[in-house]
């Protein structure tokens, strides 16, 4: 310990460096539950390259692990420390280094906050798309960490598909530049595509190149109410099936509505078993939501409210924002799970859910990014309860083998950290989870990288 933090000092400012055992496990775990957390011997908080170069040169010569972080939003342990280890949080480098209006691009460090990153190319008609739900908090860093979605995903893409270039600082100290900042570009292996989503298991990403969109209109939204979740899965089948490319296409199961009524008193009717909310930014909205009106009608919509100016639609997605909140309120904990299906096994994916619930004597809501069949059951449970906090990892580990059965991925966009790693091998199969073991091997022989992470 005093060997490690004598050679920290030797390349860091005072500033940069926290040892007060009461303050380092503060920084021990992100937001997920049922996931061990060590305690850091050390937090490092850089501000330059050169910094994170000096950690990395540093532990790979003590062997010291050490856990990237972003702002630690996370919900599956990813940025969980180990015992002993280096926690290297990236917050404080949050520049904007330059956004090209012509090119259509930004360059950031890891630690710009999304929002931040959204609102000042917004000042240039831009568009930065993916928006996690987090988005107010959350830094590109960890987007690119976990390769975050979000409510816009059924339009725009998840983080993997804006990100052109990457400058990565290797487990060994050296410096790693991958991908391009030209429209363009099929030169070697894609190295940065390899970097996204693998959650500071492979370099620490020190700068990054966005891809940007112009800004689209202000979008607006409808709301649908169902009888039946079946019923709102096969809307938006119909609307995915003929061309419709709405901005946001949301569900909420019975659970949740009720849920968010509690909590919002959205007046929502208690016949309401699913609650279906589209939007777009087209030129003509009004034109898309009519006929994506008629299309959950035809589905046996019960009843649709359509906006008629942005505010109107601020209004009819505050239920989809409050849902998180809402199933808070159930109990003293919740799990909340990221399973992705094909949306023509969406119907089923909501159906299995509720049968799980039943079967484990628990409340479990889901919301659904249903555009691109992205669930989100949230496990509800009293933590304070042995048996209840058994049957809700149990509840969680079957909702993601439901999903696996249904030709889906046990995580769209929450990642694999902790939480999800034994089943990540039984999603990537033996050959799969060899040659990514491999992958890691070749750029973190020592693994000192987020060890216990993935696999």
């Amino acid at each position: 310990m005093d060997d490690l933090l004598r050679r920290l000092r030797a390349g860091l400012p005072a500033e940069a460096l926290i040892t007060d055992p009461d303050v380092t496990p503060s920084y021990a775990r992100d937001m997920a539950g049922f996931c061990p957390a060590g305690t850091p011997a050390v937090v490092v908080l850089p501000r330059t390259v050169e910094q994170v170069q000096h950690v990395m040169r540093t532990a790979t010569e003590l062997r010291v692990p050490v856990v990237p972080q972003g702002a630690r939003t996370g919900l599956s342990g990813a940025a969980n420390a180990t015992d002993g280890c280096i926690v290297l949080s990236l917050v404080k480098m949050d520049r904007i280094l330059d956004i090209s209006p012509v090119d259509r691009t930004a360059v950031v460090e890891p630690g710009v906050v999304n929002a931040v990153l959204s609102r000042a190319v917004a000042e240039y008609g831009l568009y930065y798309p993916p928006d996690p739900s987090s988005w107010e908090t959350c830094t590109i860093g960890g987007n690119i960490g976990t390769a975050s979605g979000g409510l816009c995903c059924v339009k725009y893409g998840v983080t993997a598909e804006y990100v052109l270039g990457l400058d990565v600082v290797l487990a060994d100290g050296r410096l790693l530049s991958t991908g391009r900042r030209t429209a363009k570009g099929v030169a070697g292996y894609d190295l940065t595509r390899l970097f996204v989503g693998s959650e500071g298991s492979l370099g620490v990403v020190v700068r990054a190149v966005l891809a940007l969109r112009p800004k689209p209109p202000v979008q607006l939204a409808l709301a649908a109410e169902f009888a039946s979740t079946a019923d709102a899965c096969a809307a938006v089948c119909s609307i995915m099936e003929r061309g419709h490319t709405p901005s946001l296409l949301e569900l909420m199961d019975r659970t949740t509505v009720q849920a968010v009524n509690r909590l919002g008193h959205m007046g929502l009717p208690d016949t309401t078993a699913a609650l279906l909310l589209a939007a777009f930014d087209t030129p003509d909205p009004t034109a898309d939501l009519a006929a994506v009106g008629e299309l959950c009608t035809a589905a046996g919509a019960t009843q649709v409210v359509p906006a008629d100016d942005p505010a109107e639609s601020e209004l009819l997605l505050q239920a989809r924002r409050m849902s998180l909140p809402a199933l808070e309120t159930v109990s003293t904990a919740t799990m909340i799970d990221d399973v992705c299906v094909p949306r023509s096994r969406l119907a089923e994916m909501l159906d299995g859910t509720a049968a799980i619930a039943d079967a484990y004597g628990l409340t479990i809501g889901v919301c659904a990014h249903a555009g691109d069949g992205n669930t989100h059951p949230v496990v509800c449970f009293d933590h304070t309860d042995p048996d209840e906090s058994r049957r809700a990892r149990a509840s969680f580990d079957a909702i993601m083998a439901l999903g696996l059965e249904l030709g889906g991925t046990i995580t769209g966009e929450h990642g694999v950290g902790v939480l999800k790693k034994e089943w990540l091998a039984r999603e990537l199969g033996p050959v799969g989870l060899e040659l990514q073991r491999g992958i890691k091997r070749t750029f973190d022989p020592l693994n000192i990288l987020n060890p216990g992470k993935l696999f």
